[in-house]
């Protein structure tokens, strides 16, 4: 077997794999815009737009990331601080509403 035989039979991917993940994201992107095309309000519009998102992330971060392809101790360096990240901003985001519930309580109501 020759050098170059052997370099790209262990580094290289299949670039059908690429082709169909790149078909995928323009899916995921296009059911993104039907959200708003058909003009969906409220939760459910930012639940659609949040998975589609979510998805088309993890679609890149997996495959044009390399991720797929990498060691499981590489993975978990990358997904949970991200993952703890997602929590923190949750954590906050409940906190926010609280102090915005608590202040519009207090202003209307007017404790004494």
């Amino acid at each position: 077997m020759k050098d170059t035989e052997k370099k790209q039979s262990g580094s290289t991917h299949n670039i059908g794999i690429y082709l169909w993940i790149w078909g995928l994201l323009f899916v995921l992107s296009f059911f993104s815009y039907l959200v708003d095309w058909y003009q969906f309000q409220g939760l459910l519009r930012w639940s659609l737009i949040l998975f589609f998102m979510f998805l088309k992330a993890g679609l890149i971060m997996m495959f044009f990331m390399h991720l797929f392809w990498e060691r499981y101790a590489m993975v978990n360096v990358l997904l949970w601080p991200m993952t703890a990240i997602a929590c923190f901003v949750g954590l906050m985001f409940a906190e926010g509403q609280y102090t915005l519930f608590s202040r519009l309580f207090y202003f209307f109501v007017g404790v004494e």
